[in-house]
């Protein structure tokens, strides 16, 4: 199911090669893109945010977010995880645009993107999935959080 909200196929590789996968990136990061997790007051590892594609000439990156336990889907932590990337990606690394790509049919994740301030741009299509382009710029981020 989490490989069909993420419109990819299920990973075929192995957990030991995973770990090394997963070292071997943080061992040689690369500045265009990082990978968070995402954790609960507990520390209980529900899912992973990421920004990547960082362009700091044109001063826009694109996001991603995957909430992969069930049990925290639709109680905020996708929005607030969201929110809180995007003050970073605005006031640290002072982007003026972060985008990302949502399947047309996820409204649940549609309705969170629109709570942190992101538009709706257009329709694309990336292979055989239906995607809806979205956006926000930190001008409307920062009129958003004025108050």
């Amino acid at each position: 199911e989490l490989s069909r909200l993420d419109a990819t196929r299920p990973m075929s590789m192995s957990y030991e090669d995973f770990l090394r996968y997963s070292k071997e990136e943080m061992q040689f990061p690369n500045y265009r893109s990082k990978r968070l997790a995402v954790e609960t007051l507990e520390g209980i590892h529900i899912g992973n945010i990421m920004y990547y594609d960082l362009n700091t000439q044109n001063r826009q990156a694109e996001l991603g977010i995957m909430i992969g336990d069930k049990d925290y889907w639709s109680s905020g932590y996708g929005t607030d995880t969201v929110n809180t990337l995007l003050q970073h990606l605005f006031t640290i690394l002072e982007l003026d645009r972060v985008y990302l790509h949502t399947l047309s049919w996820n409204y649940r994740a549609q309705a969170s993107f629109t709570k942190s301030g992101f538009k709706l741009i257009r329709n694309v299509k990336r292979g055989r999935e239906d995607f809806i382009l979205m956006e926000v710029l930190r001008s409307d981020w920062e009129e958003l959080h004025s108050n």
